[in-house]
C-alpha cells in the first residue's frame, strides 16, 4: 500500500512540473509543447539601456527682436562656432504592460558652445553684435520623450506596434559680447505628439533587430512644428538579462514661432550611430 501511495505522490509531482515548465513564468499564460520561451526585445517586461551616442548636428536659428523687424538667420556650426560632433550618453527604459501594452521614455541632452569674431553685423533677439565683435555664445537642448505602443501584431518572432508619442523640448541660446557688455539669452519650451511605429524582430535566438519611427507636423496660429524621429538596432543577447548592440538615430526638428513672445525660428538635427548595453527581464 505504501509503495502505490509513493508512486502516486512521484506521479502528480512530475505532472506537476511539467504543467508549471509549460506556463511562462511572467504571465502564467500556457506555452506550446516543447518551444521554451526565448528571451528577445518581444518578451522583455523591462528593460533599462545606456548608450554611448556619436552624434552629428545641424543647427539653424533665428532670434527676433520685439519690434517688427527680424533676426539675422544663423547656422550654428558655420557663423556661431559650435562643434559639429559631440559625444554623448543616452539613456532609454521600457515597462511592458501585460503582453501588448509598452511605455518607453527617452533622454537626451546637448550642452555646445562657441566663440568667434564677427565678419558682418548680426541681430540677434533684442541685441545688434556690430561687425568685428569677439561673440561668445552658447546652445543648450534637452528632449524627453514618452511613448505608448499597443501591439497590434505579436508572434514568437515579430511585433509590430503603435500608439501616441509625446516630446518635450526646451532649448535656450545666449549671445554675448563681453567687450561691449553686450548679452541677449532666449529660451523656449513646449511639447509635440507624434504618431509612432515600432517594428521588433527577433532573427535567432541571440540576434535581433529592431527599429521604430514618429512623425509630427503641423501649424496653429502662429506656430509651426515638424518633428520626425527615426531608431534602428542590432541587438545581440548573452543571456536572459544582459544585450548588447549597436543602432542608429537621426532626429529633424523644426519649430517656428511668430508670436510678439520670443519670436524665431529653430532647426536642429541630430544623427549618428550609438553603441549600448541593456539590462532586461
Amino acid at each position: 500500500m505504501r509503495s502505490w501511495l509513493a508512486v502516486a505522490a512521484v506521479s502528480l509531482g512530475l505532472q506537476a512540473t511539467v504543467a508549471h515548465a509549460d506556463r511562462d513564468p511572467q504571465s502564467g499564460a500556457p506555452l506550446p509543447a516543447g518551444q521554451p520561451q526565448v528571451a528577445s526585445p518581444l518578451t522583455d517586461h523591462f528593460y533599462l539601456s545606456a548608450s554611448l551616442f556619436d552624434p552629428g548636428y545641424r543647427t539653424s536659428l533665428r532670434a527676433d527682436p520685439s519690434t517688427v523687424l527680424t533676426g539675422t538667420p544663423l547656422n550654428g556650426e558655420h557663423d556661431l562656432g559650435f562643434p559639429g560632433h559631440q559625444q554623448q550618453g543616452r539613456v532609454e527604459a521600457m515597462l511592458r504592460m501585460r503582453e501588448r501594452n509598452r511605455l518607453r521614455v527617452d533622454y537626451f541632452e546637448a550642452d555646445r558652445s562657441g566663440g568667434v569674431l564677427l565678419a558682418n553685423p548680426i541681430v540677434f533677439g533684442n541685441q545688434t553684435f556690430p561687425a568685428g565683435t569677439q561673440l561668445a555664445s552658447s546652445f543648450d537642448w534637452r528632449l524627453i520623450t514618452v511613448t505608448y505602443t499597443y501591439s497590434f501584431w505579436r508572434s514568437d518572432r515579430l511585433e509590430l506596434a503603435s500608439g501616441l508619442a509625446a516630446y518635450s523640448m526646451q532649448m535656450t541660446a545666449q549671445a554675448q559680447a563681453p567687450a561691449t557688455f553686450q548679452q541677449q539669452t532666449v529660451s523656449a519650451s513646449g511639447s509635440l505628439p507624434a504618431l509612432p511605429l515600432d517594428v521588433s524582430w527577433r532573427v535567432s535566438r541571440r540576434f535581433s533587430l529592431t527599429a521604430r519611427g514618429a512623425y509630427f507636423r503641423a501649424t496653429v496660429k502662429d506656430f509651426h512644428g515638424e518633428l520626425v524621429d527615426l531608431h534602428g538596432d542590432a541587438q545581440f543577447r548573452w543571456n536572459a538579462n544582459f544585450t548588447t548592440g549597436v543602432g542608429y538615430w537621426s532626429t529633424r526638428t523644426a519649430l517656428t514661432r511668430e508670436s510678439t513672445t520670443a519670436p524665431g525660428v529653430v532647426h536642429f538635427d541630430v544623427y549618428g550611430p550609438e553603441l549600448f548595453v541593456r539590462f532586461s527581464f
